[in-house]
């Protein structure tokens, strides 16, 4: 046996071989297989390439992708890899390899292909690195540093924390871990949901890799070797949530220009050589547009250049990020925790972990358990994690690296939904508390638990951040209030705070919020922060005001003065403006999925989306942007629940299917699941699975 591929009911790769190095083949090649289009474009994107077939719209990120050198860092951490950790680079070899194999075996490629005109692309050694670079260099939200200096400048010093919120352009997730003491079996639980942007196809992938040195299932990556988030060895189990740590960090430089190139002014007063080069970016439809790369001794300057932005602000801003300068992406991680078999063995693996920078939680049959911080994160003064620094003045270099923080349970339970907890000391800004107090709360209502009843937490509904609202709401006199405002204001103040699906009076709340919102946002108090930055396309998610006052919300009604805007009159125009043109239908009705495709199928109607339950501070978080949009671009990837008694017992789902062909009868079979709460069985033995090749 070399490898073999059998399938599920749910069409879920499940992989065996001889050897880690046959199996990560077979990885690489069964993703090339269901995977193809998919692939394709994270390739591209990692190279900043994907202009070249998707056209104008992909030009913002393909110049940052660029200017960011992630082709040219994955290449540098992919040749340290070799230098220090043969084994695993040799691994990763081994999944390219299987990449190349599958792609160039696809009989019928994916539609897209003939779409656009392409072909499968080959993949280089170092792509997986790439693709994991691309896929989490905003994670961190750098940008945010952005949005505190613009409302800063432009509302005053005390603007920062009013806006501090969970900011748009972040991705989180909920996870919680019971013990055994408070579980039906003795045995603990994992379970939980990572938050993305819904991708089409999905941006997790399921799988199970067997071979004589492990057996573990888990969500990876596709193109990205091993499980690296979450997984069950079967004595062993992990999941992650982002921990909302600050590791980027963004210097406004002072550059100009020579005869033998361009310098930038250092903090020790002098002017040193910066490196410079220019690259040629294809763009379909249109002309090769160049940029100009450049990078000082901070790191790669990614908007902005000696002659300022594109308004003619005299600006220039360089990102440092720890990859660029340690030349590692903590690969090196990888095969250890395949190969982990208790707490201790994950635990020893993740302080290789590089980025992003997550909570993790483990959990073993031993009784072991895990609750702890893993990433790079730099050591260096508090105004970098707050705003661009400036290169030239010293006190702002990194001086080290923080020491991995932990925490352990509360009463046989730990919960992480990207709030304050064990890595508050590494972070700027946290996610609001009501995700995790919810969960909290819900998992002290019962002292005992079982994997079976872990859906009924994924999929809760009620909306802890409706408070604040519904306070001013309350506080109006309804007397003075035309009849259908005071209807609707007693309506809702008698809602039960649920965001389901076929709540009219969930609907109802959310045009009211996003009315509040909009009246806010357009104020004149305000209006100094609505014109954003001329910073690139690509960074513009972070410095829109609409979005910032919609997440901020909670902040923005309950501080003790908000410029001198009358929110007591904003609230009341909100709620008559509503009454007067109430929705028609429920929640569901225009709280529809979103999900991103690199290349959007014209057939596809908006409208065929499914309506979703849940709202942003929801445990089930399908976030709209209040003021601008009710639809979902963000929310569960993925749900599991890994019982550690019996793996067999182990459920999960992905919002599509396990195929990204939308011709697969898997393409979206797993949806109407995901919809309903429900989750797919977790399967591991080979003898109840189909074979479908010898490799």
């Amino acid at each position: 046996m070399s490898a073999e591929t059998y399938r599920d009911a749910w069409g879920i790769p499940h992989l065996r071989a001889d050897t880690p190095h046959a199996l990560a083949r077979a990885q690489g090649r069964v993703t090339a297989r269901d995977r193809a289009w998919q692939l394709e474009v994270e390739r591209h994107r990692a190279q900043g390439t994907s202009a070249a077939f998707l056209g104008p719209g992909a030009l913002s990120w393909d110049r940052l992708a660029r200017r960011a050198r992630l082709a040219d860092t994955a290449r540098r951490c992919f040749t340290a890899l070799e230098r220090k950790d043969p084994e695993t680079a040799a691994w990763v070899r081994a999944y390219v390899d299987g990449v190349n194999e599958g792609l160039a075996e696809t009989g019928r490629p994916a539609p897209e292909f003939a779409r656009t005109g392409l072909t499968p692309g080959r993949w280089d050694p170092w792509t997986p690195l790439g693709v994991w670079l691309a896929t989490h260099l905003l994670f961190a939200g750098f940008p945010a540093k952005l949005w505190r200096e613009h409302v800063s400048t432009h509302l005053g010093p005390e603007a920062v924390p009013l806006f501090a919120a969970d900011g748009p352009g972040t991705a989180g997730s909920n996870g919680w871990l019971v013990s055994g003491e408070r579980t039906t079996t003795g045995q603990a639980i994992i379970a939980g949901d990572p938050h993305r942007f819904i991708e089409d196809p999905g941006v997790y992938q399921q799988i199970h890799l067997s071979c004589p040195e492990f057996d573990v299932v888990g969500l990876a990556v596709p193109g990205v070797p091993g499980v690296a988030h979450f997984g069950h060895a079967g004595t062993v189990a992990w999941a992650i949530t982002n921990a909302m740590a600050d590791y980027q960090d963004l210097y406004r430089e002072r550059l100009r220009r020579t005869g033998a190139g361009v310098e930038a002014l250092g903090p020790d007063g002098t002017w040193h050589r910066a490196a410079r080069h220019t690259e040629r970016i294809d763009v379909a439809g249109e002309d090769t547009v160049e940029v100009e790369i450049i990078e000082t001794g901070r790191g790669p300057v990614i908007a902005g250049g000696p002659e300022g932005l594109d308004d003619g602000t005299p600006a220039a801003l360089s990102l440092r990020y720890p990859p660029r300068v340690t030349a590692d992406l903590g690969f090196g991680a990888l095969l250890p925790l395949l190969r982990a078999r208790r707490v201790a063995d994950v635990d020893r693996a993740l302080d290789a972990w590089a980025e992003p920078v997550n909570v993790v939680q483990a959990a073993d049959t031993e009784g072991g358990l895990l609750h702890r911080v893993a990433g790079r994160v730099p050591v260096r003064p508090a105004a970098n994690g707050l705003r661009p620094v400036p290169a030239w003045e010293p006190g702002h270099e990194w001086t080290g690296w923080h020491a991995p923080a932990r925490a352990g349970l509360t009463d046989g339970v730990a919960v992480m939904a990207n709030q304050r907890g064990p890595s508050t000391p590494l972070g700027v800004e946290f996610a609001p508390p009501h995700r995790a107090d919810r969960i909290a709360a819900l998992l002290a209502g019962k002292e005992r638990w079982s994997a079976a009843d872990m859906p009924a937490i994924h999929t809760d509904t009620h909306l802890g951040s409706a408070a604040a609202l519904l306070d001013h709401l309350a506080a109006l006199t309804t007397t003075t209030l035309a009849p259908e405002a005071a209807a609707l204001c007693d309506r809702l103040l008698a809602w039960d705070r649920r965001m389901d699906a076929d709540s009219a009076d969930a609907a109802a709340y959310a045009a009211v919020r996003s009315a509040v919102v909009r009246g806010l946002a357009a104020h004149p108090a305000l209006a100094s922060a609505a014109a954003p930055p001329a910073y690139p396309e690509v960074l513009q998610p972070w410095l829109a005001l609409v979005p910032r006052v919609a997440y901020a919300l909670e902040h923005l009604l309950r501080a003790d003065d908000l410029y001198g805007i009358d929110r007591a009159a904003t609230v009341r125009a909100a709620l008559e403006e509503v009454a007067a043109r109430p929705p028609a239908g429920t929640w569901g009705d225009t709280h529809r999925l979103a999900p991103w495709r690199a290349l959007p199928d014209p057939a596809t109607a908006r409208e065929d989306e499914p309506g979703l339950s849940g709202d942003h501070d929801c445990v089930l978080c399908t976030s709209p942007v209040p003021g601008l949009t009710d639809r979902a671009a963000r929310g569960p990837a993925a749900r599991y629940v890994w019982d550690l008694a019996d793996r067999g017992n182990s459920r999960w789902v992905v919002p599509h299917g396990a195929s990204g062909d939308p011709d697969s009868s898997h393409h979206r079979d797993q949806q109407p699941l995901w919809l309903d709460g429900e989750l797919a069985p977790v399967i591991t033995d080979f003898d109840r699975l189909t074979k479908e090749s010898d490799d």
